[in-house]
């Protein structure tokens, strides 16, 4: 066979369901053996969004998201996906073309050193420069890719390679158990927590995998222990449970800095110091850390675990229920006070009826359209502040926040993967109009695809959460307003369903309308951020329970 339908017969092997990018020259062999493959190609309109869509299958997943584009200039694109999926740990292989090897030792048309280009944004990528280590690299590229941490892996395919004449197999994909941690550190752990009187958990982007999810409620009921999840552990024990504090949100001293600041323990799960800086929890470097994750910490001066147990999160959280079910519940009494401010801040404003909209009435009306297992994929802006601040999720990976990468143009790309892996879903995209217009050539995807979710765009035409941060840190601003198409014409210039509020009342009345719909439907909600300032200003007072 030719080395390109080895390459992809090996990704066959390893469970391929849905290529996502953007065809080209020099993966054309690639290309035409799809053809007879079970695996779908979906063709983007750009290879950023293509990139978007593999790390969002690769998160609900679980398993690597695949995304292709041809060398050069379609590389090159792939790079904004790729940082994100890799600092978000986000299983991805990405797939990129090449010029022939006799091309690589000089400067040439499209010509891109790929690999050395890709290095600093992968775990681990190669150049198959002979056709007999197909089988190796890609079994490679699929086990360190999904390895904790999560992460992308490369391989580039060199187009005089790919037509070369092979006879090989797939090597065969075995399923790697995660080591248990060290039984000493466990034995330490359980004794601290039976000393704290008041420990309080931080659940980070680790706990959103299922096993993880499952023991840690179990976990946290058992032992009456208070949690608080980062942006990108949003969901990973419902926020019904009493011991729910909710999400980090802005970084300032935001109602749960006062479970940090009152703990006498705190315990960091699946926590990686990306995703939420330690700084904003432990300004004074003084407080008391346990840390439970699949790797040891990263080496920061604000985050010197005082303990560390390094293992599958999962069975090291059943070995400390199994090893503390003799021991008295937590009663959590101060947290319990700090809950109930929490809801009454989040209520304040929920059903102001005032407009433009407030953020809160919007993050609102969309939680009350949703069903718990209904999926929110929040953009890159000041809505995500209030989305994570706002937005009670009940099952885990059902509200998407990127807080590693934390890229603009994210959100609509992903509900396309979103719908993919969950037709049966009612997808809400929930962006700005910046981030919005990033890719939102993303919506002829879609609509090619027949897929069906909802685009809520919050609109201030401007760059809004940059003019905050000017404002705050400097008392004037720049460079931050633009003008913006008529939203409800450029989603029919699609195909789509466009609509535009102009009242608060009309946003729940068009959203229940929308998702009903069978198509890719925006929602143009005009904003007001002044309630940013009205944020810090309160923030800015006491507002820890007595």
């Amino acid at each position: 066979m030719k080395a390109s339908d080895l390459f992809i017969k090996c990704l066959e092997n390893e469970e391929v369901e849905y290529i996502f990018g953007v065809p080209g020259e020099e993966n054309e062999d690639i290309m035409i053996s799809l053809i007879n493959s079970k695996i779908k190609f979906m063709a983007t309109r750009h290879e950023q969004g293509a990139a978007f869509m593999a790390a969002t299958y690769g998160r609900l997943t679980g398993k690597a998201g695949v995304c292709l584009a041809t060398l050069g200039p379609g590389a090159m694109n792939l790079t904004t996906g790729l940082a994100d999926a890799n600092l978000g740990r986000m299983p991805v292989v990405a797939i990129t073309g090449q010029g022939g090897l006799h091309r690589f030792h000089k400067q040439n048309f499209q010509f891109i050193d790929v690999v050395s280009a890709f290095k600093p944004l992968t775990k681990w990528n190669a150049s198959i420069t002979t056709a007999a280590i197909i089988p190796e690299a890609v079994r490679k590229a699929f086990k360190v890719a999904e390895m904790e941490y999560p992460g992308v892996t490369h391989l580039e395919l060199p187009e005089d390679v790919a037509k070369k004449e092979i006879e090989l197999s797939p090597l065969r994909r075995i399923k790697v158990r995660r080591p248990s941690a060290d039984s000493k550190a466990v034995e330490q752990a359980v004794e601290m927590l039976k000393n704290a009187k008041n420990p309080i958990i931080l659940a980070g982007n680790g706990c959103v995998r299922t096993r993880v999810s499952k023991q840690l409620k179990a976990f946290v009921e058992e032992r009456g222990i208070p949690i608080v999840h980062t942006q990108m552990g949003k969901g990973c024990i419902s926020d019904r449970s009493e011991y729910s504090l909710f999400t980090t949100g802005i970084n300032a001293k935001d109602y749960y800095v006062c479970g940090f600041d009152r703990a006498d323990l705190i315990i960091t799960l699946g926590y990686n110091v990306v995703e939420f800086a330690p700084q904003h929890w432990n300004k004074g470097k003084d407080n008391k850390i346990l840390h439970i994750d699949f790797r040891a910490s990263e080496v920061d001066e604000h985050y010197n675990p005082d303990l560390e147990v390094v293992g599958d999160v999962s069975n090291t959280l059943w070995v400390l229920r199994e090893r503390l079910k003799n021991e008295p519940k937590k009663n959590p009494e101060y947290f319990f006070k700090l809950r109930k401010a929490i809801i009454a801040d989040h209520e304040e404003k929920a059903n102001d009826n005032s407009f433009p909209l407030k953020p809160q009435r919007i993050v609102y009306d969309i939680r009350k359209a949703l069903g718990d297992h209904d999926i929110v994929i929040s953009d890159v802006g000041m809505h995500k502040i209030w989305t994570a601040r706002m937005y009670k999720t009940y099952e885990p990976n059902t509200c998407l926040i990127d807080n590693g990468l934390c890229s603009m143009g994210v959100s609509l790309p992903g509900a396309v993967a979103a719908k993919l892996v969950h037709p049966d879903r009612k997808i809400v995209v929930v962006t700005g109009d910046g981030g919005f217009m990033m890719n939102s050539q993303e919506i002829e995807t879609a609509m090619r695809l027949n897929l069906a979710f909802v685009v809520v765009i919050f609109n201030d035409s401007k760059y809004g959460m940059i003019e905050w941060k000017q404002q705050i840190h400097h008392e004037k601003s720049l460079g931050n307003d633009f003008t913006n198409p008529d939203f409800v014409k450029y989603a029919e210039s699609f195909g789509a369903k466009g609509y535009r509020v102009i009242k608060a009342e009309d946003l729940s009345k068009m959203l229940k309308e929308a998702l009903t719909q069978k198509t890719v439907c925006i929602i143009d909600v005009p904003v007001d951020y002044s309630e940013n300032y009205e944020l810090i200003r309160k923030l800015g007072q006491e507002i820890c329970p007595v």
